[in-house]
């Protein structure tokens, strides 16, 4: 039997570690420009490029995060850090950049226009309620397209810019 004291003595687990740009709130700014696309037909173009720009400084910030801690992990030598370092940081920046920004902005832009389309072509809808089921339809896609693309950037990187660069699987950038 464990008594209380016991309990105190062991060694705690400690929590896993928080990882500020996909653990938390702060995550959704990568989905930003997947929510430009779906305001594009209410919004300039500024406001389109600006919600690319949100979710771009939020590639670059994940990416400078990871190489920080990458450089603090101790190895061998000073050129397997420095290797290790650049493993991290382009398969980061690869990912990031594939399945936040360029992969889902295109999707839901096309899944956009294709609706945009369809209602113009196949209804009597006036423009702006076209306009409302455009912006609808790219906003209810953006949870269904997330763990598919996250899983089409993993396998395309394993069988490309990770099997080129020799990319160890804890080097690898893997999910939100």
């Amino acid at each position: 039997m464990v008594d209380a004291q016991d309990k105190e003595s062991a060694p705690k687990e400690s929590a896993p570690e928080v990882d500020l740009y996909r653990d938390t709130p702060i995550r959704l700014l990568g989905y930003a420009n997947e929510v430009g696309e779906a305001f594009r037909v209410w919004v300039s173009p500024f406001w389109v490029r600006a919600s690319y720009g949100l979710s771009s400084a939020y590639v670059l910030a994940d990416t400078f995060d990871k190489g920080i801690k990458a450089a603090k992990r101790p190895l061998a030598s000073e050129a397997d850090r420095r290797t290790h370092v650049l493993h991290v940081s382009v398969d980061t920046l690869l990912w990031q950049a594939l399945a936040s920004v360029i992969v889902p902005g295109f999707t839901i832009n096309r899944v956009c226009a294709a609706t945009f389309w369809a209602l113009g072509r196949g209804s009597r809808l006036p423009l702006a309620a076209r306009k409302r089921l455009t912006t609808a339809a790219g906003l209810a896609v953006i949870p269904l397209i997330v763990r598919p693309i996250d899983v089409l950037v993993d396998a395309t990187l394993d069988r490309t810019y990770r099997k080129v660069a020799h990319v160890e699987p804890d080097e690898r950038s893997r999910g939100h």
